[in-house]
């Protein structure tokens, strides 16, 4: 049986649409952690609880986008989705990107 275009078209738009979500909800957290940060300061209530562990979240993330990527490279070359492949290599890209960051930084630290 073959998949009509209708199908192929929402396959390849599945993956795009999650980064995209994933990416505005990252953004307004942020963004509205900035602004939560910044009245605290005006009020005199910040405190400072440490830093933000750079290495260990891009090493979660990394791992993350590494891994889902992978599978859906895998899943759409399995199905031949053409340019619905991009939707599995751009996370894992940015995945391996990320853990490439991690490595470099660590060996820095040592």
């Amino acid at each position: 049986m073959k998949e009509s275009s209708v199908a192929q078209v929402i396959i390849a738009i599945i993956p795009m649409v999650g980064i995209v979500m994933s990416s505005i909800v990252a953004f307004f957290y942020l963004l509205w952690h900035h602004r939560r940060k910044i009245l605290l300061i005006k009020a005199g209530q910040y405190h400072n609880n440490g830093d933000f562990d750079l290495l260990s979240f891009s090493l979660l993330t990394g791992l993350l986008l590494a891994s889902v990527g992978a599978g859906l490279t895998v899943f759409f070359a399995l199905i031949d989705a053409g340019y619905g492949l991009l939707g599995g290599i751009i996370p894992l890209a940015l995945g391996a990107g990320l853990l490439a960051f991690y490595f470099v930084r660590r060996g820095e630290h040592r």
